[in-house]
């Protein structure tokens, strides 16, 4: 029979681990974005959707929201797409002017193709440059992109409300009104430009690419140190007390209890939970005779093993916590065994056996829902080095992770100009099929180790 409940609570903290931990990722991005003065159209908990509940912020502009695709999050800063349309300077102006304007009526304005002009408007769009306006035919009924522009608030400087504090609020148009930038066409998009990340030099754009790594790792610290430091850890305490007897085993059924204390069985004396493992193993009769001790007095029991050989007993438990910097290194040791176990996989003799010992996202929902219903510090621990497994991955020089993004930027910081389009789209194309490639391969160990 299908148990429904266990497949509800297998989906609901596989998605809460990978979509906080995405999220947290892209907070990164959005942090240092900020800090760096790119723009950040957007920012939300759940992959892009037309479909999702949203509020943007008076005090940047940015549109924070939750999209129903919990799977992960993203922040949408300005100018990462690189795109680069060549009428867009004259675009950006004429929709200014304008205040309100189609893309027919800029395309006949500037005699450029429509298929131009719409480029142009996506890339400014992306930007927060320009505002959509959605007509009929437009939106989720109709064609994705709006047909029509408007000018956004301006103050003047050209300053928008994406700028933060240095934006002029009371001095300002109100978006869809006219307003003629008091420079060239030119010296307008390039101060656009310079609020994008394509318009930053190398150091920031490292620094927004990085960010959400060194963000994924801080979180992992702060989890797996506040599970040794402030809820504690439990150690298994090699004692022949009892920690606990199942309800209903042989143990429970004939009297034995928690905390008792087991002193022989079968006549043969055990002092530790290592000596009562071995004699139980060592004794092949199924009826055992116990002599256990509660509050000082002695009990003696006989008792017939469950058809798997045990009787229903527990090794006892204690919560230990650590002080702060013992908790620390405990916590970089998480992180050089993660970070080397990520590093195998780009060594060819070991690639495989990583792969082997890795899982996909059904396997990490599977272990997400066991390590919730074992308590509170696995389940933080567990979330802690997902955390740290997500930030290395990253880390990977193989586009469109984030290292593979950097190592694109050095190269063409350290050839003084970009790496050309088709080439970072190629190389971004191989990525993709590749992680595909291994993502399904991942899936299919998780069907037939899970499932």
């Amino acid at each position: 029979m299908i148990d429904i409940f266990g497949i509800i609570s297998t989906v609901f903290w596989g998605l809460l681990t990978i979509s906080l931990l995405v999220f947290v990722h892209e907070g990164g991005h959005y942090l240092a974005a900020r800090a760096c003065g790119v723009r950040v159209t957007e920012f939300f908990l759940g992959l892009p959707c037309r479909y999702r509940l949203a509020h943007t912020s008076r005090r940047s502009g940015t549109t924070f929201g939750v999209t129903p695709l919990l799977l992960g999050g993203y922040a949408a800063v300005a100018g990462m797409d690189d795109t680069n349309a060549p009428c867009a300077p004259a675009v950006l102006a004429a929709v200014h002017r304008r205040g309100v304007a189609t893309v027919r009526e800029l395309a006949e304005e500037l005699s450029c193709d429509v298929e131009e002009v719409e480029d142009a408007c996506i890339q400014l769009l992306g930007w927060g440059s320009i505002a959509p306006r959605y007509l009929d035919g437009d939106g989720p009924r109709g064609s994705y992109y709006p047909s029509c522009y408007a000018s956004v608030p301006r103050d003047t400087h050209g300053k928008t409300v994406f700028d933060g504090r240095s934006f002029d609020l009371l001095h300002a148009t109100a978006e869809g009104e006219p307003w003629s930038p008091p420079m060239s066409d030119a010296d307008f998009f390039e101060q656009e430009r310079l609020r994008t990340y394509s318009g930053i030099g190398f150091p920031r754009r490292a620094l927004i690419l990085v960010a959400g790594i060194l963000v994924n790792i801080i979180v992992a610290i702060v989890l797996i140190m506040s599970v040794y430091s402030i809820i504690g850890v439990d150690v298994a305490i090699d004692t022949n007390q009892i920690g606990s007897v199942e309800q209903g085993s042989p143990a429970w059924e004939a009297g034995i209890r928690a905390d008792d204390r087991i002193v022989t069985i079968d006549d043969i004396e055990v002092d530790s939970w290592s000596a009562i493992v071995d004699t139980l193993s060592s004794v092949e009769s199924d009826r055992l005779s116990i002599t256990y001790e509660r509050d000082g007095s002695t009990h003696d029991v006989t008792l017939e093993r469950a058809s798997d050989g045990l009787i229903g007993i527990g090794i006892r438990y204690e919560r230990y916590r650590l002080d702060p910097i013992t908790s620390f290194q405990v916590t970089l040791d998480y992180i050089a065994q993660t970070a080397q176990g990520v590093a195998q996989l780009l060594i060819p003799t070991r690639t495989m056996e990583v792969l082997d010992s890795s899982t996909s996202i059904v396997g990490i929902s599977v272990m997400s829902a066991q390590a919730a219903a074992s308590g509170p510090s696995i389940y933080l621990t567990f979330a802690g080095l997902i955390s740290l497994s997500l930030g290395f991955m990253n880390l990977l020089p193989i586009p469109p992770l984030d290292g593979g993004k950097l190592l694109i930027e050095a190269i063409g910081a350290l050839a003084h100009k970009p790496v050309p389009r088709r080439i970072q789209t190629f190389v971004s194309y191989a990525g993709i099929a590749l992680f595909l490639a291994l993502f399904f391969y991942m899936l299919h160990l998780d069907i037939l180790r899970f499932l």
